[in-house]
């Protein structure tokens, strides 16, 4: 299964780099999400920031956390795909490299969406779904 099918009708949420912590926190609750994609203005992206940002950001610096923004603590080196990557690539990415959400991106580098590893094993476990009732159905007829 590609990636494509994945984000079809699939929102991305954003949030500028100079957004304060605070914003940060109502934004990741209010969407329910657990990343938004840093990105000034929706389509390049500048990095991204998860609640595991902002919990690493609390130890020791909890009294500064207030003053902090999203550039000050999200993470810059941001791993992409596109959509036409599978969903066994991206399985295999997200589990080498610990990591939870990776945008999808164009051939420009323009975000297109968002997926994350809970999209993904949806989409593994429909597709082993899919292959057993085929198997089975084989060998009963």
């Amino acid at each position: 299964m590609k990636i494509t099918q994945l984000i079809s009708g699939k929102r991305v949420e954003t949030i500028s780099p100079s957004a304060s912590i605070h914003d940060l926190v109502n934004s990741l609750n209010t969407h329910a999400v657990g990343a938004l994609v840093v990105s000034p203005d929706g389509r390049k992206i500048e990095g991204i920031v998860s609640e595991r940002d902002v919990v690493r950001a609390m130890p020791g610096k909890l009294d500064q956390l207030i003053g902090m923004h999203v550039r000050d603590i999200m993470t810059v080196g941001v791993v992409t795909c596109t959509s036409d990557a599978t969903v066994a690539e991206l399985m295999k990415i997200m589990t080498e490299r610990r990591i939870r959400h990776v945008p999808v991106v164009d051939s420009e580098g323009i975000l297109l969406s968002i997926v994350s590893i809970g999209d993904v094993i949806k989409a593994h476990v429909t597709e082993l779904d899919a292959e057993r009732t085929a198997l089975r159905d084989y060998v009963s007829s």
